[in-house]
């Protein structure tokens, strides 16, 4: 599971194919579109609980040191006949406290006990104070992984945002495709009615529209998909967004870039698994040493079987509280020890497995660390390629722009054909479309490197 939220972190890439605008209501800002994803989303919520299940398995683990404290209490009626002879206590046996007789008889009355009880184990060779800190880095662990989840979806819900964004870019080019197609159809349609130009012309032009029309749908198409992603991860129902245009106006502030990765939320939520392993570890190591315990009982009893009825079975009384009335009382106090010696072999090899999954840890924080790295310098060479394609786009679009007006006032002229202007249309389409994507290319590499940082505030910050 966490394997596939990192591959999906590390695996971000430059998103150049999307389309419309149809929002009209209040612009979105993408610092509100990441907080409200990092509320919403299922997945954060529920890792959130699992935060909050550490904080209290915590809390018991502080309430285990307490001494055990029972209250007893029973009332019977029955026979007490005894009979000499060695028993094993394995349970399912009663515990009557008679004399043996000679024949077994079925005189029964009423008895009672009423205990009080207190066990501590006050002493166990740091076994408490380790468990308590086992449940202490499993807070610290889990509350890692929750800021894990939080920074990884900040990333995508960024990503979806600018990905819907360069949609809603493209969309007006396909328009503007379909208004200059529209124009010279009618161009073509006035010179062939009065015989200027030949009737396939009017064949290409018609041509030329219906495909602008269907790249525009299909653009409306793509844009409806990401407009319901971007909605999916912000945890809300699909609706329609208006996105902050300043990301298509200007580029971010390279020079403000991060890189390094010291503190990257993954990292920190690896090395918290480590911590936790050899946490484990330790704790692992007191389950193999001795308990030394304080214990403490009070007893109070009551029978109707009378102090003579050794010498007289007619001696006792069915008389309910007679029976439950305690009549004799004992205490106890005392100090044990219980030490299970062959644990020791048992618990070496828990140990040994423990620390087997720590170093496996300590791999896998080793390989995304490596993974961090390789993308930062991934990601500034993406930063390169976006800002060199950022500077010829305005070019691109300027040259196909004057070719695209050269042509058709030369096909008005008749000094030109309608193959020439369609693909000077094409070229115009085709600048306009790299521009409108070179702008969100930037910023894309740039969440790329912010992803691989660790630090998304740099780039909502912009």
């Amino acid at each position: 599971m966490y394997k596939q939220g990192i591959a999906g972190l590390l695996a971000l890439q430059l998103s150049f194919c999307l389309l419309p605008n149809t929002g009209n209501g209040q612009v979105l800002s993408i610092g509100e579109a990441i907080r409200t994803g990092q509320t919403n989303y299922g997945t954060i919520k529920a890792k959130s609980g699992i935060v909050k299940a550490s904080e209290a398995s915590a809390a018991q683990a502080r309430k285990d040191y307490l001494p055990n404290l029972n209250f007893s209490l029973q009332q019977d009626f029955g026979t007490i006949n005894g009979q000499n002879g060695p028993l094993y206590g394995m349970g399912l046996a009663v515990a009557s406290s008679g004399l043996p007789l000679p024949d077994q008889n079925w005189n029964s009355a009423f008895g009672a006990l009423y205990l009080t009880n207190v066990n501590w184990d006050f002493y166990a060779f740091g076994r408490a104070r380790e468990k308590i800190r086992v449940a202490e880095t499993a807070i610290s662990r889990d509350q890692n992984d929750l800021d894990q989840e939080l920074f990884q979806h900040g990333v995508r819900v960024a990503g979806a945002y600018l990905n819907l964004l360069a949609a809603q870019r493209l969309i007006r080019s396909w328009e503007n495709n379909l208004e200059r197609a529209t124009a010279i159809k009618n161009v073509v349609a006035a010179k062939s009615k009065n015989g200027l130009v030949p009737g396939v012309d009017s064949s290409f032009a018609n041509a030329e529209i219906s495909n602008a029309k269907i790249s525009l749908t299909q653009a409306h198409d793509q844009e409806q998909e990401l407009s319901a992603r971007l909605a999916q991860l912000m945890g809300i129902t699909e609706q329609e967004f208006a996105l902050d245009s300043a990301f298509v106006k200007a580029i971010p502030d390279i020079s403000s870039d991060p890189s390094k990765i010291n503190n990257h939320p993954l990292l920190q939520y690896y090395s918290s698994r480590i911590a936790f392993s050899d946490q484990q570890v330790k704790y692992f190591h007191t389950l193999g040493l001795p308990t030394l315990s304080m214990f403490g009982v009070f007893q109070g009893r009551g029978a109707g079987f009378s102090a003579s009825y050794a010498t007289n079975q007619h001696a006792y009384t069915q008389n309910y509280l007679e029976g439950i009335k305690p009549v004799r009382a004992n205490y106890l106090i005392g100090v044990g020890a219980t030490w299970n010696v062959t644990n020791i072999l048992r618990i070496k090899q828990q140990v040994t497995s423990q620390k087997f999954i720590s170093q496996a840890y300590k791999e896998e924080y080793d390989m995304i660390d490596n993974q961090l790295k390789n993308q930062l310098i991934l990601s500034d060479n993406k930063i390169r390629n976006a800002i060199s394609n950022f500077t010829e786009a305005p070019i691109q679009v300027q040259s196909a722009s004057d070719a695209y007006l050269q042509k058709s006032v030369l096909y008005k002229n008749g000094l030109s054909n309608i193959v020439d202007i369609t693909q000077a249309l094409y070229l115009l389409n085709r600048a306009e479309t790299s521009r409108d994507v070179a702008f969100i290319n930037v910023w894309q590499a740039f969440l790329l490197k912010a992803a691989a940082s660790g630090d998304l505030s740099a780039f909502a910050n912009q």
